[in-house]
């Protein structure tokens, strides 16, 4: 690789890594295994840099790949006994700060493939189309996941007295930002 394709993927990594981390951490729900997954994901698009025409795409679909694997992956099935404390969420006084927290822990019940078509969709704004290439499932399917996610996600916050309405969109973005 020559200079000028080193700056550019260098540029790519600092222009993406904070929308790689945060898809990561909401496919796999840790911040430290998600950090793995990009590093990984990011290892491997080096080699294929000069031959992408869309490396933002490949990256996210590598991110999404390697969140998933690095779950289940045989040394993380060892817990510590901190992973056995329950994580306790503090309601904040502002009420963006608590409706996110309620949003994510909704989305953390919503089926782990349909998450992530409701990441893909809705926090990283990506097409039908885009978002299938990721999960490497057909349009359809990509819908379908998207629709039963929804409908999920609808049923969670509605027990906790959340109304997501037909701002899908804004309303998931802004609270998982």
């Amino acid at each position: 690789m020559n200079a000028e394709e080193e700056e550019g993927f260098r540029q790519f990594v600092a222009a993406h890594m904070g929308p790689l981390r945060k898809l990561a951490y909401l496919t796999c729900g840790n911040w430290h295994t998600a950090e793995d997954a990009v590093a990984t994901a990011l290892a491997k698009l080096y080699p294929r840099w000069r031959k992408l025409d869309r490396p933002d795409l490949y990256a996210k679909t590598m991110v999404y790949r390697a969140a998933v694997d690095e779950v289940r992956r045989p040394w993380r099935r060892e817990r510590s006994a901190g992973d056995e404390m329950p994580e306790v969420a503090l309601r904040d006084p502002a009420a963006a700060t608590d409706e996110r927290i309620r949003v994510q822990a909704a989305l953390r019940a919503v089926p782990r493939k349909q998450r992530a078509a409701l990441i893909l969709r809705y926090y990283l704004g990506m097409t039908l189309e885009e978002s299938a290439a990721v999960l490497g499932v057909s349009v359809g399917t990509a819908k379908s996941q998207t629709s039963r996610g929804l409908s999920r996600l609808r049923e969670v916050l509605a027990t906790e007295r959340i109304d997501l309405r037909v701002a899908e969109n804004e309303e998931l973005s802004r609270a998982v930002a």
